[in-house]
């Protein structure tokens, strides 16, 4: 039974070119006559214009992009501090560690959904209000980084 090769339809194996002229796909493979596109590793950017001053570049640039200075920021809320043991110290690798959130975020914000029954020392680098409230209200402590 013959393999398929990846990317083939079920029902047809991949076109082989360049194995003589009775196929049909010989010879020049499909890829006309001579010419920087016939060539072995051609490619070119999407905004190609064949040489011509593209588009891209003739449209000014506007306005700001701040992705490369924006801070990602963890959101935890208050009531998924239940899981730490009571007298408990937590920081953002202490949250990390309990899987509270994902990645290496620049900032860890804790935020006042649901209830917090159990006393923790809590270290972060952003609260809101509510959080403050909640967290001092169970006896335990807020320490901004």
């Amino acid at each position: 039974m013959k393999k398929l090769n990846e990317g083939a339809t079920p029902c047809r194996g991949k076109k082989r070119v360049g194995r003589g002229v009775g196929n049909g796909h010989g010879k020049t493979c499909g890829r006309g006559d001579k010419g920087q596109k016939a060539r072995t590793g051609y490619s070119r950017r999407p905004t190609f214009e064949g040489g011509r001053l593209a588009t891209i570049r003739k449209l000014p640039k506007r306005g700001f992009k701040n992705a490369r200075f924006a801070l990602e920021t963890a959101v935890v809320n208050v009531g998924d501090l239940n899981v730490f043991e009571p007298g408990s110290t937590v920081d953002p690798g202490a949250l990390a560690g309990a899987g509270l959130f994902r990645g290496r975020p620049d900032r860890v914000k804790i935020l006042g959904a649901g209830e917090l029954t159990v006393k923790l020392e809590v270290k972060a680098h952003a609260f809101s209000k509510s959080a403050v409230e909640k967290i001092e209200g169970a006896k335990g402590t807020v320490l901004v980084i």
